[in-house]
């Protein structure tokens, strides 16, 4: 077994469905869109990419998609009726599918969701084994995979931002795994997003949201 792996990255979760682990790893996907947006959207327009786009039909991922935008959890046994269940609560989809992008992992899917007024573009990787990479959050790099407690940040481009941040969450006794840090140009808004060892508190969550050159704050505790 090589460094860092472990017998759950082998076998993977326990899941419901007629095909892979990959079943589970596209509703780890669709549960960071609904905690990231605070509930269930109203609409998604979900995009599948290369082998995802050959087979998300038949190996139950379209299903379990839906099922992960219901907050399902990957063993619920609702996934295999998710689309009458997504009916009754309300929530409409669309599928779409391209066969040939190069730049992009074979497993990639892309979620465009709605919920109100709010809008979430995110685009996520199946990695096999339920583990995923979401590689993009509203336009912005991204490189975080759920299964450590994450805070994305999107703030004004701000000198010692960075390290400002660090130091907040130190104090909270926060021990920072992955940091990535991304903007779409000079002096435009930046987005950091932190996966931690541990949880945050509710009382640091308001300071950071209380300063006044940050925008936004989401915290998404690690996805079983």
């Amino acid at each position: 077994m090589g460094e860092g792996s472990s017998v759950f990255d082998m076998i993977g979760p326990v899941m419901i469905g007629p095909s892979s682990s990959h079943t589970a790893g596209v509703v780890r996907i669709a549960r960071t869109v609904v905690k990231i947006m605070g509930g269930i959207p109203d609409h998604a327009d979900i995009t599948f990419y290369n082998s995802f786009a050959q087979t998300y039909e038949g190996h139950g991922s379209d299903k379990a998609i839906v099922a992960g935008l219901l907050d399902y959890a990957a063993d619920d046994k609702r996934i295999r009726d998710s689309f009458a269940h997504a009916e009754k609560k309300g929530l409409k989809f669309t599928f779409q599918s391209v066969g040939n992008a190069s730049t992009k992992h074979p497993n990639t899917v892309r979620i465009k969701a709605m919920k109100n007024k709010d809008t979430l573009e995110l685009v996520g990787e199946s990695r096999g084994g339920g583990v995923i990479r979401i590689k993009e959050y509203n336009g912005f790099t991204a490189n975080f995979t759920t299964s450590l407690h994450t805070l994305i940040i999107t703030a004004k481009d701000t000198k010692g931002s960075i390290a400002y941040l660090a130091n907040v969450l130190s104090q909270d006794d926060c021990n920072i795994a992955t940091m990535t840090v991304s903007r779409k140009g000079k002096n435009h808004d930046a987005c950091q997003i932190i996966e931690m060892d541990s949880g945050i508190r509710g009382l640091t969550l308001d300071y950071l949201k209380s300063l006044n050159w940050i925008h936004e704050v989401i915290y998404i505790p690690a996805i079983d």
